[in-house]
């Protein structure tokens, strides 16, 4: 059973990795998402600011160790492939701009000052 719990565990990581990036665009048609959204996004940030693992990938590999602890290829092919995208091999200082980035776009969208096609501020 560990095994499963984990490769669900990676599944919601990518599920909340989308959200983080796309949120934004449910966040701005209900209140709710908006604020798991931008909690999430302020979550992002200190852990990028601290250096620090998401909660979801310590839990994985706990589950991990637990199912089997000597296995170095766990889960489904498909979860193979999630993780990869997932745990990308990126400097922490890249992840780190694109999280700010991340962070100033939703801001931006946030706030509501988008142009028309006519370039006039629409609220």
């Amino acid at each position: 059973m560990y095994g499963i719990f984990a490769d669900v565990t990676v599944f919601v990581h990518f599920l909340w990795i989308l959200f983080l990036i796309f949120g934004g665009c449910l966040g701005i048609r209900y209140m709710f998402a908006k604020i798991i959204h931008i909690s999430g996004l302020a979550f992002a940030l200190v852990i990028q600011i601290f250096g620090w693992y998401c909660p979801l990938t310590h839990l994985e590999l706990w589950l991990r160790e637990r199912h089997e602890p000597d296995l170095s290829y766990s889960g489904s092919f498909i979860i193979h492939y999630l993780e990869k995208i997932i745990y990308i091999e990126l400097s922490p200082i890249l992840i780190f701009v694109f999280t700010i980035l991340l962070f100033g776009f939703n801001a931006w969208l946030y706030s509501g000052k988008r142009r028309d096609r006519n370039g006039s501020v629409k609220r």
